[in-house]
């Protein structure tokens, strides 16, 4: 019979239950955790999914299934470990990990997983076996950490609206043949997202939200090949998508069809293109986030400060304001009064908000001042572009007005600051 000291038996604790997440508890031991303990905390959530991996398992036994499995996953796991990243479960051949550091931290070991995956890939082909495809989606955002279960099992999970979109996102990688996709919210949490290659993908509609959120495409992680091509005509591709999105079709086709002439294996461009040839067919459009929505004010966005929710009403507004005008009449000037209502309001209303957050106690003000802090630099580059555009390329301006603008306040407003008003009610999370 083995003796096994408290050390062992501690050690082989921990990688049921990773350190990373007894410290984000707060706790020293496995032995310390109770059942229903949580705390809230902004992280990026990261999935993984590998594809046709029911066409590879059935040329396998069942202990050849268990060998891959955990030849790959091991792979993975070094990379995401040593991006900060700590795994939540493995669910088959599937992976659910949180990044708690930053949402860079989370970008750069996506990108890692997928270079990781290029030369397991390798090692394959030499073995004379077929290569392994994934997709990962990430998003950013509020999410509550803790344990869940029974008495007799339980295990660590996340729970959060954030958590829901990043599997949705992931899901998403396969209809567009894209290997990662990456949310509106942890594009804006990107210190720098031209230390990336980046572009817009679409905008899609999530099942309880009305507002819809924008995806964009990380292609860092692509064949050196295809990462060049695609850097060379990424905003080519963004123009496309812009006429495809003011249904100005045959412009867009011709965008799509010269991005496929520099870059055969975009996966993406293809899908629009596809879209505009069953436009022209049928008349139907398939963007599902349409350009020119206004948005419904409702109490259930109030965060109940008079202030503010004047603010966030005088935004909504304008916002509107904005839609309806575009909608009747495609004038690039017509940006303007917008653009100059945004400056004041981005000068004083984030200033309002995070005075009454520091004299109410917060305990996300961190968060937010970020958020605040990143958007601005976002909306400053914004403006140099308009500033030296001739208005020919109207179309792609106020395509970015749209979803790097008012897309991302009015989903700060209905998520963020609808947080903050659940503290002001005194609806008081745990934090951490």
């Amino acid at each position: 019979m083995n003796n096994h000291s408290l050390d062992d038996i501690v050690s082989a604790y921990s990688r049921f239950v990773p350190h990373q997440f007894l410290q984000l508890l707060g706790k020293d031991s496995v032995a310390d955790i109770a059942l229903g303990e949580s705390l809230e905390k902004k992280m990026t959530i990261l999935f993984s999914d590998m594809r046709d991996f029911t066409t590879l398992s059935e040329s396998m036994t069942p202990r050849q299934n268990f060998e891959f499995i955990n030849a790959y996953l091991e792979r993975m796991e070094s990379v995401i470990s040593r991006h900060n990243g700590v795994i939540d479960k493995y669910i088959g051949d599937a992976i659910m990990a949180l990044f708690p550091t930053s949402p860079d931290d989370a970008l750069d070991g996506a990108v890692g997983m997928l270079g990781r995956l290029a030369r397991y890939n390798e090692e394959r082909r030499k073995a004379g076996h077929r290569p392994v495809f994934i997709g990962i989606g990430l998003n950013t955002g509020l999410m509550m950490l803790g344990t869940v279960g029974g008495r007799n099992r339980m295990e660590s999970t996340v729970i959060s609206d954030a958590v829901n979109l990043a599997s949705r996102v992931e899901t998403m990688t396969k209809s567009y043949g894209t290997s990662l996709l990456i949310t509106e919210h942890t594009y804006c949490g990107l210190r720098d997202p031209s230390r990336y290659g980046i572009r817009f993908a679409d905008r899609v509609r999530v099942k309880g939200k009305t507002q819809p959120q924008s995806v964009y495409e990380v292609f860092d992680g692509d064949p050196p090949e295809v990462r060049a091509a695609k850097q060379k005509t990424t905003r080519l591709f963004e123009r496309g998508v812009a006429y495809y999105y003011f249904k100005e079709i045959p412009r867009a086709l011709e965008l799509f069809e010269e991005c496929l002439a520099g870059c055969p294996g975009d996966s993406l461009a293809r899908v629009y293109m596809d879209r505009c040839g069953r436009y022209l067919e049928t008349g139907v459009h398939e963007g599902v986030g349409e350009i020119d929505l206004t948005v419904e004010w409702t109490k259930d966005i109030e965060i109940g400060h008079p202030d503010i929710d004047e603010q966030h009403r005088q935004l909504f507004d304008h916002v509107n304001r904005f839609a309806e005008t575009i909608k009747k009449d495609r004038d690039f000037t017509l940006a303007g009064p917008v653009i100059g209502f945004l400056d004041e309001y981005v000068r004083t209303h984030f200033k309002d908000e995070e005075d009454i957050m520091e004299r109410q106690g917060y305990p996300f003000l961190d968060v937010q001042k970020d958020q605040h802090e990143r958007f601005t630099e976002h909306f400053a580059a914004l403006k140099r572009e308009m500033q030296e555009s001739d208005g020919s390329d109207w179309h792609f301006l106020l395509f970015k007005i749209q979803v790097l603008v008012v897309d991302w306040l009015v989903h700060h407003t209905c998520g963020s600051d609808r947080h903050l008003g659940r503290f002001l009610r005194l609806e008081r999370p745990a934090t951490g």
